[in-house]
């Protein structure tokens, strides 16, 4: 049968029908707000190409994580940056680095809350590149031994999930085994598995003084071109253990986010990146577009195409809408 007797307008003629046959319903559940935490107290600085972004002091990370999940976000992750860098980022393991400081103190005040913690190099390093440098490239496997460090030392600090952003091979591997020996074997591990060499970070790197002081990141994260790599890269990572996979950028790698949907049963992320924000808050600032519904749209797009979780900096914001 065909129009005149089928008429797909008919169940979208009112509010009530367009709800009852909604195929995809974007959730507080779905979302994970990202904060950005530095030493001190009473801080709160705005990150300038990032409206409604601050780099925070714990005390002013620990209201911010109240915000979420008094909104309904089930989960934040922390990124951060230290009072001092050198070659190899070891304040990241310091038992009082500042992510360490941060996850106490927001366990203390916030149990449920499920804290996450961004495992990498870059916000920690004098030269802006995830690891250790050897003949001016980063050294993978000497990366690894360092973030079993990492991950051990945030562990004994409280969270509840690490996610590996660096793009090192073997770095889920690693990381597990870190864990495991140390008696953490139940954290479980979201890994940035296909994680993109993109012009999307650019505000990032401002939140997060990770900027690389030299080169550019290419040697190890992957080519925007390519797509059977990034289930390449999946494959490893769940042979590795990795409990969650995570698609960055989100707007621009819908298709893989759909590809791992449907080649793996793990849960999928998509990270909703920097980049991606700005553009829509400038368009907005301009009057362009209308900025709730674009951002509903936008993040509803990457749930359909199949992630379970949207790390989002709208995420608070966002979970208050959709209550």
């Amino acid at each position: 049968m065909t129009f005149p007797i089928v008429r797909p307008r008919r169940l979208r003629k009112t509010e009530a029908l367009r709800r009852m046959v909604r195929e995809t319903r974007l959730s507080a559940d779905n979302l994970m707000q990202p904060l950005f935490v530095v030493p001190g107290s009473g801080i709160d600085k705005p990150v300038s190409s990032m409206p409604g972004v601050s780099q925070l002091s714990v005390d002013r990370a620990v209201a911010a994580a109240g915000r979420a999940r008094d909104a309904g976000c089930p989960s934040i992750i922390l990124f951060g940056i230290p009072e001092t860098k050198d070659p190899v980022g070891s304040s990241s393991w310091d038992s009082d680095g500042i992510v360490q400081q941060a996850t106490r103190a927001i366990k203390k005040t916030h149990p449920d809350l499920c804290v996450v913690a961004d495992v990498c190099f870059c916000e920690y390093t004098d030269h802006g590149h995830c690891g250790v440098i050897e003949n001016g490239d980063v050294h993978n496997d000497h990366t690894l031994e360092n973030l079993k460090k990492q991950v051990v030392a945030l562990a004994e600090s409280g969270i509840d999930m690490m996610a590996p952003s660096g793009m090192m091979d073997g770095m889920v591997k690693a990381i597990r085994s870190g864990l495991d020996g140390a008696g953490f074997s139940d954290l479980p591990i979201m890994s940035y598995s296909v994680k993109f060499a993109s012009a999307y970070y650019g505000p990032f790197r401002e939140a997060a003084e990770s900027a690389p002081s030299f080169g550019d990141r290419r040697t190890y994260q992957m080519d925007p071109s390519n797509a059977r790599e990034a289930l390449r890269e999946a494959r490893l990572d769940v042979a590795e253990g990795a409990d969650i996979l995570m698609v960055k950028p989100a707007l621009a790698y819908l298709d893989l986010i759909k590809d791992l949907r449907q080649h793996f049963d793990q849960p999928i992320a998509a990270y909703n990146v920097s980049g991606e924000m700005a553009m829509v808050e400038a368009a907005a600032a301009n009057g362009w577009i209308d900025r709730k519904r674009v951002i509903i749209e936008t993040l509803t797009s990457m749930h359909r195409a199949g992630a379970d979780i949207i790390l989002t900096y709208w995420a608070t914001e966002v979970a208050q809408w959709l209550r």
